[in-house]
């Protein structure tokens, strides 16, 4: 049975960043939301340059918030001539924006309306579960779980060639960083996937590495000195997961 949803309320801070009240934390950096998804999820990941030329990339990310990644990533796509032929995208949010606030936050980048505007006229109901929107002429496949993204990750089945590991601070929102969840992450795998996160902190260096991660740490973005980067070193099948009754609920590059 699905978890009950407790919508976000965006709040803007006196210096202008969204900002959640529930979790007491900044939605992104101080220095530019786009600017940091850009530096950290994109080119920690090295991208585009590594879905370059495939039929199907997959990117999976922990907090999907005001969908900024997601629509950098979706810009940087379209924009890349030697693109893959289908982006596969899929977020958690256990606490999702509603549809006004959702247009509020995207307000602040003028330069990505035309990908905001698709993406809200087919924003969801705020109802716990999957939901999957077809974009940009069903090359760009968003899926979002909402809800606790442990039981949403243990609904998958497929691999993910990338991964944004974004949410609010560990302090503030330990569950999404935990070491349950870096064994999701590493269970889902792919050969070769690379992972990308603002996040330096020691504990969440440990759950990755122990999740056979090999990490980096390497320039930050704007006051941030440092941010880590990472590829997976490990099998799949060598890291146990506790199973879910439906795995088969989200199927990573194909249909429902």
């Amino acid at each position: 049975m699905y978890e009950s949803i407790e919508p976000a309320t965006l709040a803007i801070s006196d210096n202008g960043i969204p900002y959640s009240e529930r979790f007491g934390d900044y939605y992104h950096a101080r220095d530019g939301g786009l600017g940091q998804a850009r530096h950290v999820f994109l080119g920690g990941n090295q991208l585009p340059a590594r879905w370059q030329g495939r039929d199907r990339f997959v990117i999976l990310e922990t907090g999907f918030g005001l969908g900024l990644n997601f629509l950098a990533a979706w810009d940087a796509w379209r924009n890349d001539p030697a693109r893959c032929g289908r982006l596969h995208f899929v977020s958690f949010e256990r606490h999702p924006l509603g549809l006004d606030d959702l247009r509020q936050a995207h307000r602040q980048w003028p330069e990505l309306a035309p990908l905001a505007d698709e993406l809200q006229r087919q924003w969801p109901v705020l109802t716990p579960g999957i939901h999957r929107l077809w974009l940009n002429d069903d090359r760009v496949v968003l899926t979002l779980y909402f809800g606790d993204a442990v039981t949403g990750l243990g609904k998958i089945d497929g691999h993910a060639d990338a991964f944004f590991l974004d949410g609010f601070a560990p302090a503030k929102n330990p569950e999404l960083w935990s070491e349950r969840v870096c064994h999701q992450l590493a269970s889902l795998a792919a050969p070769g996937a690379t992972l990308a996160t603002w996040s330096v902190s020691a504990q969440v260096q440990r759950h990755l590495n122990y999740a056979r991660f090999a990490l980096e740490k390497t320039t930050g973005f704007a006051n941030r000195r440092e941010m880590l980067t990472g590829r997976f070193e490990g099998r799949t099948n060598d890291v146990p997961v506790p199973d879910s009754p439906d795995r088969r609920a989200i199927v990573l590059g194909a249909g429902m």
